[in-house]
């Protein structure tokens, strides 16, 4: 199912035309209505007037995280504060938090892209929709709401917080699909253990996960314990919020709502585009957004885009699996280490469950990594009475990382439920090299 058939499955030139259009009007005002991007765009001899077409994007200069910071918390609005209808900010854990206002169209447009997802994903207006991210400053509770209400179907405002009660919801209320962070449906299915339910006790039959990175391990962990089909939504309150992009039934790659955010892949290196097909760092432009618009937003998620027309019959482009981040990937002894490389090795062991942490520590200036696992409840006894020896698991597992990884990592196995669990984004790794 489409959504908006004439946006979504617009040919490359007609898309190309758009985007070229909305680019030229965007440069326009921010170059008039913006200081910091005037100063940028004087300081690399560019006036709106150079940007005639999509091609030239490559011209205009990038935009940082610390840019956003340094203009705390104003200074990127592009229309005044009484077009403003509400306020969003990161949660990050250093600095001042990015501010991120939407006008009215704003919020249109972020419902309709939300729509496009949703129907993509299967659901229809007869689905009931229990959006489990976490309502407030954060994007994902309100943006997955609004499009909910904007596709017709009922939305549940679960968010986070009495699991226990988000389950008898489920069961009582027959919902049938779930917006939620990946790591929260795996402990839900969890409460539902504990409470007794099975997947034949519910309704469920689709789930939207985002907000934090996960496998196809994971996906498959989730689709078999829930009785659904998992799909992935991606998105960041710089650019939007949840659907900037999606997956649709073929689920190769997330197509991108590329009429209102234009996407690239740099070398987060050189900072030179590269083709389709390479993986780099995913830049967006926001073609449409009058609140805080952004030029060539540098994300720092690695990840590689697709062009073609999809089976689907939808022909945006379309980005692949987050891979990792350009500036937190955990460097170790010299090494690039993702957490997604570590997740799809435990994942593929049997015995250990989909409840990790990863503990990074400098000892005798030599970096040292701890991966920390759940053993699965079936395969453990009592106390560390287990079906499979502790040690010949931790070898087992020392074993596939070092393959991976190309580096040793020490191993640890966890009795079932003795990890933290998080009802929000997960905290999946401890880096104490950062504590002085």
């Amino acid at each position: 199912m489409i959504w908006n058939e004439h946006k979504e499955c617009m040919s490359r030139e007609q898309m190309r035309e758009l985007q070229g259009k909305r680019l030229h009007k965007l440069v326009d005002i921010l170059y008039h209505n913006v200081p910091f991007y005037r100063k940028k765009l004087q300081d690399a001899d560019i006036s709106p007037d150079d940007i005639l077409s999509i091609d030239d994007i490559v011209k205009l200069p990038f935009t940082t995280k610390q840019d956003l910071r340094d203009n705390y918390p104003f200074g990127l609005q592009a229309c005044p504060q009484s077009e403003i209808i509400r306020i969003h900010a990161s949660t990050g854990t250093t600095g001042n938090p990015t501010i991120v206002g939407y006008t009215r169209k704003d919020i249109s447009i972020w419902s309709e892209c939300m729509a496009r997802a949703l129907t993509s994903f299967g659901i229809t207006k007869e689905d009931r929709v229990s959006v489990a991210y976490g309502y407030g400053l954060f994007t994902g509770g309100l943006g997955a709401h609004y499009g909910v209400e904007n596709l017709g179907a009922s939305v549940i405002p679960a968010s986070t917080g009495s699991t226990e009660k988000h389950v008898k919801l489920i069961k009582d209320l027959g919902i049938t699909g779930i917006a939620c962070t990946p790591s929260y449906a795996l402990y839900l299915t969890e409460t539902m253990n504990k409470l007794g339910i099975t997947k034949d006790d519910i309704s469920l039959r689709v789930g939207a996960f985002g907000a934090e990175p996960w496998t196809d391990n994971m996906r498959h962990e989730i689709e078999n314990n829930l009785g659904i089909k998992a799909y992935n939504i991606y998105g960041l309150s710089e650019i939007m919020g949840p659907s900037v992009s999606y997956e649709c039934e073929c689920q190769h790659g997330s197509h991108i709502n590329e009429d209102h955010f234009y996407p690239e892949i740099i070398d987060p290196e050189t900072l030179k585009p590269l083709p389709y097909g390479q993986q780099g760092e995913l830049v967006f432009t926001t073609l449409t957004k009058e609140g805080m618009p952004l030029l060539r937003y540098r994300t720092r998620d690695l990840s590689i885009l697709y062009d073609g027309q999809c089976e689907c019959g939808r022909t945006n482009v379309r980005m692949g699996r987050i891979m990792g981040r350009s500036d937190d990937m955990l460097i170790i002894r010299g090494i690039n280490v993702f957490p997604s490389q570590i997740e799809s090795v435990l994942l593929s062991i049997p015995e250990c469950a989909p409840h990790y942490q990863l503990i990074v520590d400098r000892v005798n200036n030599l970096d040292v990594l701890t991966v920390q696992v759940e053993m699965r409840q079936e395969y453990f006894v009592s106390g560390f009475d287990t079906l499979t020896p502790i040690t010949t698991l931790e070898n087992k597992l020392k074993d596939k990382l070092k393959s991976v990884l190309s580096i040793s990592a020490k191993v640890q196995i966890k009795a079932p439920n003795t990890l933290t669990r998080s009802e929000g984004k997960s905290k999946l790794i401890i880096d104490n090299r950062k504590i002085e």
